[in-house]
């Protein structure tokens, strides 16, 4: 029998094999789905940004025109600040279903207002958002499972095995070439709805490309795992439960345990310590002499240590300097609670390397800029633009400069992905 022939048999065989072409219906259906659900998340997303843009400048004029002095116009203005999703962000929503993608921030101490997040959906926060990188990180293995599991055992069942061998040229072969040919249908099933939904999102071809080529190796080292369990000369319900024991250990059983001792063995403080500490900062201020306010502020701004307060209950320089002696007295924890995150996460990245589908869920979360990367990379531009924002209005304040209402058409504008580089 010629090569050509031998596989136009098995395309044949394949074609007419109920099981598979069930399967490659159902991994069509879960990717659209999946790719569907996503893109409506990065639209909502990216719809909320746009609405927030113009209303944030639409009050921002609106308050001015009530506005008579720099203390009030840096205390009544707010400054939105975002993550915009990127182009691949649909495939793998990651952090952002966690971590906080926007805020209206004052010149008000800073911690008070970085750890204040939206009130999220319970459920998506119980068992997480049914996105592109969770199908193919943990459903598209078993799926290759169930149709490789009893590649052999199935035809030893039926007593068609040595029959199928003795036909062969190479008995190996019949068994790649249909291994081959039930990998490609059901790869092809998943990345054709990823492909269309990419087009329509304008994601990067680069992108496209690197997370299409990392799936296909992902669904190649499963298909080995199966396709080498599948010549064990057992009854297909052992190889069956020996593969999902595997799937268990990889995708369930040692991530959980890894998150469970670095949680016991990497510190943490929580967000909200440090927005308490930081909140009761500020509010003792109001009780202290303006000197236990000044001294650590002009400590760190010895620019205007030749301020002198005034003997008024109430001054602007007095009020935003306590504010940021609020951040400062936080700023310890804050270091601390940035630091465990990254520690945490440094160590989630090397136990991947021994759980696959946290590695491909970890590699698309990656390309779609939506990692815990990602998310320290916009907290730190906010953390930056909140700078600019003290470093415009400081000068004013401290050099009695007079209020300029047209002065305010240069406030510090936030500009996503620039702010951390400056």
């Amino acid at each position: 029998m010629s090569a050509f022939k031998f596989v136009l048999n098995e395309l044949k065989f394949s074609a007419k094999d109920r099981t598979l072409l069930l399967w490659m219906a159902v991994v069509l259906g879960l990717s659209s789905l999946s790719v569907g659900f996503g893109l409506s998340e990065v639209h909502s997303q990216k719809k909320v940004i746009e609405n927030l843009i113009v209303s944030d400048r639409q009050d921002r004029i609106a308050e001015q025109g009530k506005l008579s002095d720099w203390g009030s116009a840096a205390y009544y203005n707010f400054h939105l600040t975002y993550n915009s999703p990127s182009g691949f962000a649909f495939a793998a929503l990651g952090q952002r279903d966690e971590q906080p993608w926007k805020h209206r921030i004052r010149m008000l101490a800073l911690e008070g207002q970085i750890y204040e997040r939206d009130v999220g959906n319970p459920s998506v926060t119980l068992i997480g958002r049914f996105d592109f990188s969770f199908l193919a990180s943990f459903v598209l293995p078993l799926v290759l499972i169930v149709l490789l599991y009893d590649l052999r055992a199935s035809e030893r069942t039926a007593g068609r095995y040595n029959l199928l061998e003795s036909t062969a040229a190479r008995p190996a072969s019949l068994w790649r070439l249909r291994a081959l040919i039930r990998v490609s249908a059901v790869s092809m099933c998943l990345l054709i709805p990823l492909v269309f939904a990419g087009w329509f999102a304008e994601t990067d071809f680069l992108t496209l490309l690197s997370a299409s080529t990392i799936v296909l190796a992902y669904a190649i080292f499963w298909s080995l795992v199966c396709y080498c369990f599948s010549a064990w000369r057992k009854s297909g319900s052992v190889i069956l439960m020996t593969l999902i024991g595997i799937w268990s250990v990889t995708a369930i059983v040692i991530p959980a345990s890894a998150r469970l001792i670095v949680d016991r063995t990497v510190a943490l403080p929580s967000g909200a310590d440090i927005l308490m500490l930081q909140r009761e900062a500020v509010n003792d201020a109001w009780d202290l002499p303006k000197d236990a306010t000044m001294k650590p502020f002009f400590e760190r701004h010895p620019q205007w240590a030749h301020y002198q307060p005034e003997k008024s209950a109430f001054e602007w320089q007095w009020f935003f300097a306590f504010q940021q002696v609020g951040d400062q007295k936080t700023e310890a924890l804050a270091n601390a609670y940035r630091d465990g995150r990254l520690q945490r996460d440094h160590i989630a990245a090397w136990v991947s390397l021994i759980a696959p589908p946290s590695l491909l869920e970890r590699s698309l979360q990656s390309l779609a800029n939506t990692d815990f990367n990602a998310s320290n990379r916009y907290e730190s531009e906010v953390r930056a633009f909140h700078r600019k924002l003290r470093e415009y209005y400081y000068p004013k304040f401290f050099n009695h400069e007079a209020f300029d209402k047209a002065a305010l058409e240069r406030l510090p504008e936030f500009n996503s992905g620039a702010q951390a580089a400056q």
